[in-house]
């Protein structure tokens, strides 16, 4: 009766071909996995995303240059300069991505090397705060055995 009821809130489009009818678990249309890497930080995909489309329109400025350079046309000299600019500003775009991605990981402290600058400042920032609290426990018992006012002996 149990498997009667699941099969019946499941679309049929869900279950596999030719098993309706022997009272098996439909298989699920989509598994979600665990992702491997983390997302980009939101101005590093930007600068990813431009860099991409622009890479993409020089492809495609040079795809043309190359095919009015075989028609003979007029259009193929400028179409070769926009080319070879356009190669440089793809070749900036994509440093722009890799800078970009360098000064993310500089501000944020996301860097996962073990040597890396941000860790050892963070664990020097921890131990100065646990010998902080240490020395103001010591302090507060040192004031606590002073506080009775005349000794016992």
């Amino acid at each position: 009766m149990e498997t009667d009821e699941r099969r019946s809130a499941v679309p049929a489009a869900a279950t596999a071909p030719g098993r309706e009818g022997r009272g098996e678990i439909p298989r699920q249309l989509w598994v979600e996995e665990p992702a491997e890497r983390r997302r980009m930080p939101d101005p590093v995909r930007t600068a990813a995303v431009r860099a991409v489309l622009i890479m993409s329109l020089t492809i495609i400025q040079a795809m043309v240059a190359f095919l009015c350079t075989l028609a003979g046309s007029w259009l193929a000299v400028p179409m070769v300069i926009g080319g070879v600019a356009g190669t440089v500003v793809a070749t900036w775009s994509v440093l722009d991505v890799w800078v970009t991605r360098q000064v993310w990981n500089q501000r944020h402290g996301v860097v996962s090397v073990p040597s890396s600058t941000a860790r050892r400042m963070r664990r020097e920032r921890r131990t100065a705060r646990r010998t902080a609290r240490a020395r103001a426990r010591k302090e507060a018992r040192i004031r606590r055995r002073g506080a009775g006012g005349l000794s016992r002996a």
